[in-house]
């Protein structure tokens, strides 16, 4: 176990997934084989990605999470401890498979993913207890949907730091716990879409879709939009700001952009606690358009060096407005 006054930026605790990668010309209709022209593996699961990225930007990191006592699971904990992050509280579990995701990439970028969750299911209501000082020790917690429900509710109810909830992969039977016990709410267009029973393809759609997650329950919302940027509001402020996109030149992949921007989010709010959300948001969204120009998807996120961003933050009033 983690020692005992031992302090973390971020803690995660979430799904390991092994992902399985094809690069395809286009995404395949249903019942539709095509060629691909490339295949390749990689870590992922959106809990240890998210984990990965803030580590990579320099945060002191812990994964609380569940891997299959099998060679990927074994491959998988040495992959976390390369990229420097607490794996005390990662159990390989017997009788249990290493959680997988096979994955398609378009040659613009788009994908398709499936995942089969395997020993991330046994991430549980006592495994909270388990690493309550692990919890109580550190800034920001993350967490999200590929792990049971009930667990990550404990976590959220147990710590007492500033705690972001993604509920990702989108689900139309939301906990209310989820939303209120969480400091910040984030989601992607697709998940408020499915959460809200609104449609959200465009800006003003997404501020419509914030406002009643915020009925819901919800405290500080945040919505990313992909290439429209990112809106959120503060919690009882009817002020929502729009954080305008990065442009990139090409886009090579998209898998784990919205990972890369909920870890760089946390790390930022965690090594900055004075500087404005604004600012953080901006600088994660800077983050996950990094991450998209390269194939992958930890291998993809990028190091504080190779961000271009400035340190400490500085917000530019240009990169966001309110709508």
């Amino acid at each position: 176990m983690s020692e005992s006054g031992k302090s973390y930026d971020v803690v995660v605790f979430g799904s390991c997934i092994v992902d399985f990668i094809s690069y395809v010309p286009r995404l395949p209709k249903v019942g539709e084989t095509l060629h691909g022209t490339r295949f390749a593996t990689g870590f992922g699961g959106k809990g240890a990605n998210q984990c990965v990225a803030a580590a990579r930007l320099g945060s002191r990191t812990a994964m609380i999470g569940k891997l299959g006592n099998d060679s990927w699971g074994h491959d998988y904990l040495k992959g976390l401890q390369r990229e420097g992050i607490d794996v005390d509280y990662v159990e390989v579990i017997d009788g249990q498979s290493t959680g997988i995701a096979q994955i398609n990439v378009s040659d613009r970028g788009d994908n398709q993913i499936v995942i089969v969750v395997g020993a991330n299911n046994q991430l549980l209501e006592q495994d909270v207890v388990a690493c309550d000082s692990l919890l109580q020790n550190s800034k920001i917690l993350i967490c999200q949907l590929e792990t049971p429900m009930k667990g990550t509710v404990e976590a959220l109810k147990r710590f007492n730091g500033i705690s972001i909830m993604n509920a990702a992969p989108g689900t139309e039977d939301i906990s209310v716990d989820l939303l209120k016990h969480s400091t910040i709410f984030c989601v992607n267009e697709t998940e408020a879409a499915l959460i809200t029973g609104m449609q959200v393809e465009t800006v003003l759609q997404a501020k419509a879709a914030l406002l009643k997650l915020r009925d819901m329950g919800a405290n500080i919302v945040i919505i990313t939009l992909g290439e429209k940027g990112t809106i959120f509001a503060q919690k009882d402020s009817t002020k929502v700001k729009h954080v305008k996109p990065y442009k990139v030149d090409k886009v090579v992949d998209t898998t784990g952009a919205g990972d890369a921007f909920i870890g760089a989010l946390a790390h930022f709010i965690a090594r900055y606690p004075s500087i404005e959300l604004t600012a953080c948001v901006a600088a994660a969204n800077k983050v996950a358009s990094i991450s998209v120009q390269k194939p992958g998807t930890q291998t993809s996120f990028p190091r504080f060096n190779e961000t271009d961003l400035s340190e400490p933050l500085t917000q530019d009033d240009d990169q966001w407005k309110y709508i």
